[in-house]
């Protein structure tokens, strides 16, 4: 999920991570339009690449995970659509995996899903995650149960790598019990 602005790095990373890793991915913006990046880079990202979707076309069946990406502009704008937080909210509520980069945490504080959770949090916006509830601590990733936060872009390896590993734990029916950090 994002929009206009948001942090190239965290998207193409985690793009073609999970294009990699065999899952299929799907890019979804407002009206399933292309967007541009801080830096440049537009989604759809090539020729291979499926259109956006829509805000609408979003149903948390349909997904075991979703990547709240950053970028300071691109996640205070999706935040604030009701689609979105109630997507979000409901991927958290049924056990499926919420995982935030950045600022894309942003979004799950606007969903409503990090009060109570273990998490870490990008300098710009650890405020903002203690004000919602969020226990923050400094780490590169932390993961409390579905919900994983990532502080910095260039720790996006290690949050793709809990990504996957959250996704196996959902489908096997399995959980942690204890947040992990990393």
């Amino acid at each position: 999920m994002t929009g206009p602005g948001f942090q190239d790095h965290d998207v193409v990373y985690s793009y073609y991570r999970s294009k990699e890793e065999g899952y299929d991915v799907v890019i979804a913006t407002s009206q399933g339009e292309p967007v541009i990046g801080k830096y440049g880079i537009t989604v759809p990202m090539d020729k291979r690449s499926q259109p956006n979707i829509s805000f609408d076309q979003l149903a948390p069946q349909d997904y075991d995970l979703v990547i709240l990406t950053g970028g300071h502009e691109a996640p205070d704008r999706v935040r604030q659509d009701v689609r979105v937080k109630s997507f979000v909210a409901e991927m958290a509520n049924q056990g499926r995996v919420v995982a935030g980069l950045r600022h894309g945490p942003w979004i799950m504080i606007s969903a409503g899903v990090l009060k109570d959770k273990l998490a870490c949090a990008y300098v710009g916006l650890r405020d903002d995650m203690v004000n919602c509830g969020a226990n923050v601590i400094n780490a590169d990733v932390v993961v409390d149960g579905n919900i994983i936060t990532c502080s910095y872009y260039a720790e996006c390896g290690k949050f793709m790598k809990e990504a996957f590993e959250a996704v196996q734990r959902y489908r096997n029916g399995e959980h942690l019990s204890e947040p992990r950090v990393v």
